[in-house]
C-alpha cells in the first residue's frame, strides 16, 4: 500500500509499506480522509521527539472496516475513531475521563498512522457514525471534540451563559475556526477572534461572522473580555490571554506551541482569573461531536481543502508558509 512517511524534518515521503493485518481485537480500515493536525506539522519540524522518522503521521481518520479479528465489526462499515489507545481500567479511564488514560498511547505517534491507504487499530478505539455522514466531515470528529471538550470545560467554569459573553479567540487554525463555529451555534453574540494570517481572518468572517482582527496591527482592549481561548499556546499569546481577560473571568489555554513561559500571577490571583488546561477529549465527546457535524452544528465546513495524499509534502510547506488559507487540509488516498 501506499503510505506517507515522515522521513527526516521537513519531509515527507510517499512510500510502499505493507499492508496491515488486523491483530487479536484490531480492525483494519481503508482511509477515506485524514487531516493533517498541528501536531503532526510540530512532527513534520522535528520538534516531536515521540515522532521518529519512519513513523506514519496522522489521526484525524475515517474509513470503512476491510478485516476484523474483533466482534461486531462489520467490514464495509464505515468509523472514525479515538487515536488515544487507552488501557481501560486505570481511574482516569474508569471515571470516563480516559482522554488522561495513565497507559495511553496513540495513533500515529507509537504506532503507524492514517497517512496511508489502509490502517490498523484496536477496535475498542472506533467511534460509531452515521454510514452517511461525508468523509469532510467525519474526518473533522477529531479536531471538532478538541474545540467541543474545551468550550465544555469553559461552561463548567464561567459565571454567565455563553450569549452573555465576550469571547476571545487567539488563533484562526482548525481548532480556533472549529471553536468559533461551536460558539456561534451555542448562541454566542460576541466573538473576537486573532491571526496573523490575512486569508484566516477572511473565512473566519466569511463562516462564523465573527470578527477577526490582526493583533499586530490592532490593539485588544485590556481586561473585556469574559473568556479567552487560546488556541495557539505561544509565549506571545498567553500574555494576550492575560492582558484581555476580565476580573473573574477564565482563560482556557488549548495550543503547546510553546511548553513553558511566565505568566501573570500577580493579575491571576488579585483578579480571581481561572485558568484552564485541557487535552483532547473523552470518548463520550466524540460521539457528541459525531451527532453534532451530522446536526450541522459546524456549519457546512466549505472551509476544508481536500488534497489527494500523494501532494502530502506541498501540503506540509503550504501549511508551514502560511500559504494555505483553509484551516485545515484532507488528504485523500
Amino acid at each position: 500500500m501506499q503510505a506517507l512517511v515522515y522521513t527526516q524534518p521537513n519531509e515527507v515521503q510517499l512510500q510502499e509499506r505493507p499492508q496491515p493485518r488486523a491483530e487479536a481485537g484490531e480492525v483494519v480500515i481503508k482511509i477515506e480522509a485524514v487531516g493533517i493536525c498541528g501536531s503532526d506539522l510540530h512532527a513534520w519540524h522535528g520538534h516531536d521527539p515521540r515522532r521518529k522518522p519512519g513513523l506514519v503521521l496522522g489521526h484525524e481518520f475515517v474509513g470503512a472496516v476491510t478485516e476484523s479479528s474483533a466482534a461486531g465489526f462489520a467490514v464495509g462499515t464505515r468509523y472514525t475513531g479515538n487515536p488515544l489507545i487507552t488501557c481501560g481500567v486505570c481511574d482516569y479511564c474508569v471515571q470516563g475521563r480516559n482522554n488522561l488514560c495513565s497507559n495511553r498511547t496513540m495513533v500515529g505517534m507509537t504506532r503507524p498512522g492514517a497517512f496511508a491507504e489502509y490502517m490498523s487499530i484496536p477496535a475498542a478505539s472506533l467511534v460509531a457514525m452515521p454510514q452517511d455522514l461525508s468523509a469532510r466531515a467525519a474526518a473533522l470528529t477529531e479536531p471538532a471534540a478538541t474545540a467541543w471538550h474545551a468550550v465544555l470545560l469553559v461552561m463548567r467554569s464561567t459565571v454567565r451563559p455563553i450569549p452573555e459573553c465576550n469571547i476571545l479567540v487567539i488563533g484562526a487554525g482548525a481548532i480556533g475556526m472549529l471553536t468559533a463555529l461551536l460558539l456561534r451555534h451555542l448562541g454566542a453574540r460576541s466573538v473576537t477572534v486573532t491571526d496573523l494570517n490575512a486569508s484566516r481572518r477572511q473565512a473566519i468572517e466569511r463562516h462564523t461572522h465573527a470578527r477577526a482582527i490582526d493583533p499586530t496591527q490592532t490593539t485588544l482592549p485590556e481586561s473585556s473580555f469574559d473568556i479567552v481561548i487560546d488556541a495557539v499556546g505561544a509565549k506571545v499569546t498567553r500574555n494576550q490571554a492575560f492582558a484581555a481577560i476580565k476580573p473573574g473571568g477564565v482563560i482556557m489555554h488549548v495550543g503547546l506551541l510553546d511548553w513553558s513561559s511566565e505568566i501573570d500571577m500577580r493579575k491571576l490571583t488579585l483578579a480571581e482569573i481561572t485558568l484552564l488546561g485541557t487535552y483532547t477529549y473523552t470518548t463520550s465527546d466524540l460521539r457528541a461531536t459525531v451527532a453534532a457535524l451530522a446536526d450541522g452544528a459546524f456549519g457546512d465546513l466549505s472551509w476544508v481543502e481536500e488534497r489527494p495524499l500523494v501532494d502530502g509534502q506541498q501540503a506540509f510547506l503550504d501549511l508551514d508558509q502560511g500559504k494555505c488559507a483553509a484551516a485545515k487540509i484532507l488528504l485523500r488516498p
